[in-house]
């Protein structure tokens, strides 16, 4: 397996530094996702579930449309999402009208609920969630979580601004490159041979695994 040295090299060989220092992506400050909003999480998992499979770009016009009709995504709300409340929002001609979507919508509100009574708020539990441990809280998203499993939930947490790494294409092309696996992982010994090599990268360059993941991305081709 390659040092961090050496494939931030092989991506500063292909992309060049200044394009690889300007498209590294960071996670927030913890203080920052612990002062974020239940709301906010619920509706970043939301937008990440619909757009799954869908146009992007079609959801993100229609977001306004969607923070509207669940009430802001006020997580107490939500959870309490009734089959008359079903029944309208599935002819709401404002959000995406996906029945199973949408009930998730009522399904992570409560999950995140939880949460937050337990911790203190849904940021409070990301912050102390241990970034060694990645694919655990990965693991809990899709146990816990309603449509939270495979990209979605990784996504999700990428876009909540969580130090996260994201197994796409390229970057599992990098890990198979590496020998750490020998096609996307799936297996529990695969995730945690993947959580060890981010782990390795990690303590030698001291940077977000939000960051390799981003590098191990650039240096393939």
């Amino acid at each position: 397996m390659r040092s961090f040295d050496e494939i931030w090299a092989l991506a500063v060989d292909r992309k060049g530094e200044a394009e690889v220092l300007q498209t590294l992506q960071h996670p927030k400050p913890l203080a920052e996702i612990a002062a974020t909003p239940d709301d906010r999480f619920l509706a970043t998992m939301t937008r990440c579930i619909f757009q799954s499979g869908f146009n992007w770009k079609v959801v993100d016009a229609m977001w306004p449309g969607f923070e509207a009709a669940f009430d802001g995504f006020d997580i107490g709300r939500c959870a309490m999402l009734h089959d008359e409340d079903f029944e309208r929002l599935v002819s709401d001609t404002r959000i995406v009208r996906h029945g199973p979507k949408i009930r998730a919508v009522q399904q992570n509100a409560a999950f995140l609920s939880d949460i937050a009574r337990d911790h203190g708020g849904a940021g409070a539990f990301f912050v102390d969630w241990p970034a060694d441990n990645y694919i655990g809280l990965l693991d809990l998203l899709q146990k816990r979580g309603t449509r939270l499993g495979g990209n979605t939930g990784q996504y999700f947490l990428r876009f909540s601004g969580i130090d996260s790494f994201i197994l796409s294409q390229s970057v599992v092309h990098r890990l198979i490159a590496e020998g750490v696996v020998a096609k996307a992982p799936t297996s529990a010994r695969d995730k945690a041979a993947v959580q060890g090599a981010f782990n390795h990268w990690r303590e030698q360059s001291g940077r977000s695994l939000t960051e390799i993941s981003r590098v191990l991305a650039m240096s393939i081709d």
